[in-house]
């Protein structure tokens, strides 16, 4: 028979680290128990947006998978753009027993402060593939031109 050298409780912090992980994710799944699925899913429910600028423009792209063109509706107040939205459950969902639902429904609403130099009266919009791209030019003021340097 051989002996196998016991080493009792070796200090391990990555234990620690993954037992304090496991434990935060029990306590954050544990607290939407109480609620069904879907309310817990339209409670939170916020689309993730992309906003570069170039020279000419502002671009702003939203991921708005499973929502229909006629359901968005973009408006601007002053230098606020406002996103607002809805993603409706698919026909005769609520009389299924759902086992799991992960994706989300229900209203939206995201607004941005836009800078100065935007030019809001040309604001254009285009939704393709559950993607919403809103292009804003900048103003003429804005943008970088050329100086020339004359050598005298």
């Amino acid at each position: 028979m051989a002996l196998i050298k016991w080493r009792g409780k070796e200090w391990d912090p990555f234990r620690e680290l993954m037992e304090l992980q496991q434990q935060t994710s029990q306590l954050f799944d544990s607290s939407w128990e109480h609620l069904p699925d879907r309310l817990a899913k339209e409670a939170i429910w916020s689309p993730s947006l992309d906003v570069v600028e170039d020279n000419n423009n502002i671009i702003l792209k939203a991921d708005l998978p499973g929502v229909k063109q006629s359901d968005i509706d973009i408006s601007v107040t002053g230098n606020f753009l406002t996103i607002k939205g809805e993603r409706k459950h698919e026909e005769g969902a609520k009389e299924k027993k759902m086992h799991r639902v992960e994706r989300f429904y229900g209203s939206f609403q995201r607004s941005l402060s836009l800078p100065d130099y935007a030019d809001t009266s040309k604001i254009e919009a285009t939704y393709k593939d559950g993607i919403l791209e809103v292009v804003i030019p900048k103003t003429e003021k804005a943008k970088p031109r050329q100086i020339k340097v004359n050598v005298k």
